[in-house]
């Protein structure tokens, strides 16, 4: 009898019991800064519209993007190099594989947060065009930006986004062990950007997102919403004519101007299929 209803159910309780101690410190260290530093007056985080909602994305989307990222890279193993055997299939990426294996963790590190973010960058602006918009526009729903806000992702949108993204360069031979790294770091920049803090880092706006760098894409297409579109370095918004940061300003107003997006989880996740 398949074991795989089993293993699955254990993956999720594991990511499930990491992400948990992970929430209540993030949310503690928002509920400090904004009150020191928010961008935007009005309720604390834990009274913003929709919360139920994107608490359901918070802890929905770890556990889907892991599921799918396993799957992917399995499949990925077997159709690319022809590895199919579960113990081979282990030993096939528990180090990497292939010269970029053999470059030092702390390479592989950079290597893989810069080339994710290259490529983030222009599957950023794919979905901000054409029918991919549906999708990406729930991401853009929320109306008050807080660092919960950070995984309100479509799982159309994460599949061809993060997802694709990191397996095509796990499948390429970077050791799932940079992980460990990389994933804490991911983690608490994204809910950091999403916050409600006033902070621009300075000179350093160019270096790394910042919660004004990204608030400044949450905005109406007329006053950013099309800019901005770099996860992680900014620089690529440098380099292909998209950064917006205006000096003296803040944002003050997100979301979206369809008001056909429906508020609750259910119904946003079936909302691009009746576009």
């Amino acid at each position: 009898m398949s074991t795989l209803p089993l293993e699955v159910i254990e993956l999720v309780g594991h990511t499930m019991a990491k992400l948990l101690p992970v929430t209540i410190v993030l949310a503690l260290l928002f509920s400090v800064l904004t009150h020191f530093w928010a961008c935007n007056p009005g309720k604390p985080w834990w009274r913003k519209r929709e919360l139920v909602t994107d608490i359901c994305y918070w802890f929905f989307v770890p556990v889907f993007a892991r599921v799918f990222r396993i799957g992917l890279m399995v499949i990925g193993a077997s159709v690319i190099f022809n590895v199919r055997d579960a113990d081979e299939l282990i030993a096939f990426y528990e180090n990497g594989h292939g010269p970029l294996s053999e470059l030092p963790l702390w390479m592989q590190a950079v290597l893989f947060l810069v080339a994710s973010d290259f490529m983030l960058y222009w599957l950023h602006r794919m979905f901000h065009g054409g029918g991919f918009w549906k999708y990406h526009a729930i991401h853009h729903s929320s109306q008050d930006l807080e660092w919960i806000s950070a995984a309100r992702f479509h799982p159309v949108n994460l599949l061809l986004g993060t997802i694709m993204v990191d397996v095509i360069l796990l499948v390429a031979g970077i050791s799932p062990n940079i992980m460990l790294w990389v994933g804490p770091f991911t983690t608490f920049h994204s809910a950091f950007v999403h916050a409600n803090l006033n902070w621009a880092l300075g000179p350093f706006k160019y270096a790394l997102a910042t919660p004004v760098f990204h608030r400044w894409h949450h905005t109406s297409l007329e006053e950013g919403g099309n800019t901005n579109f770099a996860g992680t370095f900014p620089i690529w918004d440098v380099l292909f004519g998209t950064f917006q940061m205006p000096e003296n300003r803040l944002p003050g107003d997100y979301g979206v101007t369809d008001q056909t997006i429906p508020s609750e989880i259910g119904g946003q996740l079936a909302y691009p299929f009746r576009q």
